[in-house]
């Protein structure tokens, strides 16, 4: 039996150029996929009431470590170099298959609460085999879309974060994706979180590479992050040992050559940015721009709760007020008009939405409200005074609009937020990761 849901007579930004935006539009959900996308539809559905809501494909996040939500805001002013010691350092050994639950359920709860439809779970917390099939257990829990990306072991900085000569265990790689991800059209799919080259030995990098290429699930890994990640040159280091692909995420790039980047545009690779961190943790300025400029599509991440917040409204602003600060200030240097890649607010709702898409694999299925896509779908109160009155709906989502504003989410066609409140079980994620806090920072005090 068909499975229908009409969303009737929202402010729909489609996010689609065929379909464009919809003053008044109506969207038809049959089996967690969208039917049709049209001004008026008459159909036999549950009619949810979209009147006063503007309509957008979820947000992406293309880049999070999940499983720092039990440790929310313990390192509010802290550097790059102080997170390795503090967090890295200092939590991650502490990390027990429970707590990795407790957060990855509270992380991505959190990420549906906010209208983030799809994560990238960059999970580099597999402290034992028990660890990544926690998380795994969370995410599927949460009802989100999500990349799980698996990542390494942190029981040790030096080990792990200094010329590592230890590889992600590949048998156990290949155990979760027989085990979770057998098909790659399911709502959680697979890929590998690496460290890459400045951080490993080459034989390890090569190894993780190879080990992702063997199992077919793309490659995710941190570059040009702060000025030491920078002089690494872990981009042209990849290229010589032959790595660079399509299959390839390079998150942050605050730091990149002009060489580099054009050997990211060249192979095809993908780019993530966590501006709020960048600026905020001195990793750089987050190149939203300079990846425009060479023809990439760049994607929004959030990165670290531990320091900023979980939203993507945030990473919105905080993108797009740099980036422009900083073309603003250059040009007025230079005495020169600003850029015609001058960021808008229209285009950072596509680079938050359908770039994350892009970025994440996952465009042929979600990123815009297409027919044929899954349904992953929110609506923003744009009655609240916060966003009214309207005048352009794209800005008032992008510029006016906050979590509190996230009014209905629908993920695969479930809806997992109703009239401002998540249908899950937030009590109980909240006690999980309050009792996960208070475990870690027992264990933290008795070492």
């Amino acid at each position: 039996m068909t499975v229908r849901t009409l969303l009737r007579a929202g402010h729909v930004i489609s996010m689609d150029p065929d379909i464009g935006d919809l003053p008044r539009g109506d969207i038809l959900i049959e089996d967690g996929r969208i039917a049709a996308v049209r001004p008026e539809i008459s159909a036999d559905a549950e009619v949810l009431d979209m009147t006063g809501r503007i309509v957008i494909p979820g947000f992406v996040d293309t880049h999070r470590h999940t499983w720092e939500a039990s440790i929310r805001g313990v390192a509010p002013d802290a550097t790059l170099d102080d997170y390795f010691v503090d967090i890295l350092d200092t939590f991650a050994p502490l990390y027990t298959p429970e707590d990795v639950y407790a957060a990855n359920l509270a992380g991505a709860l959190e990420c549906l609460n906010a209208g983030i439809t799809t994560l990238v779970d960059w999970s580099h917390i597999n402290n034992t085999p028990e660890h990544p099939d926690a998380a795994i257990r969370a995410l599927a829990e949460s009802g989100i879309r999500a990349q799980y990306a698996y990542g390494s072991a942190n029981t040790s900085l030096a080990d792990y974060w200094f010329e590592s000569k230890i590889a992600i265990p590949g048998d156990d790689v290949r155990r979760i994706r027989a085990e979770h991800f057998a098909s790659d059209d399911s709502l959680l799919t697979m890929g590998l979180a690496t460290r890459g080259p400045g951080f490993c030995v080459n034989d390890v990098v090569t190894a993780e590479w190879g080990l992702a290429r063997e199992l077919g699930i793309p490659l995710t890994v941190h570059v040009g992050m702060g000025r030491l990640a920078g002089r690494f040159g872990m981009v042209k280091q990849l290229h010589d040992l032959g790595l660079l692909g399509p299959d390839t995420t390079y998150i942050h790039c605050c730091y990149l050559s002009e060489e580099e980047w054009r050997m990211v545009a060249d192979s095809g690779g993908t780019v993530s940015v966590a501006p709020q961190v960048e600026t905020q943790m001195g990793h750089g300025w987050p190149p939203v721009m300079k990846a425009i400029e060479y023809g990439l599509r760049p994607s929004l991440s959030i990165d670290v709760v531990t320091t900023v917040p979980g939203d993507m409204f945030t990473q919105i602003r905080a993108a797009f007020g740099a980036e422009r600060a900083r073309v603003n200030a250059e040009s007025w240097q230079a005495d020169v008009p600003v850029p015609d890649t001058m960021l808008t607010a229209r285009r950072m709702l596509e680079i938050a939405t359908l770039n994350g898409a892009h970025v994440a694999g996952l465009e042929d299925r979600t990123g815009s409200l297409t027919p044929g896509k899954r349904a992953d779908v929110v609506a923003i109160d744009a009655t609240a005074l916060n966003v009214a009155p309207v005048h352009d709906a794209a800005a008032a989502v992008t510029l006016s609009a906050d979590v509190s504003n996230v009014d209905t989410v629908l993920v695969d066609g479930v809806v997992r937020k109703r009239d401002g409140k998540l249908t899950g079980d937030v009590a109980r994620a909240r006690r999980l990761v309050e009792e996960s806090r208070d475990r870690l920072l027992a264990a933290k005090a008795a070492r």
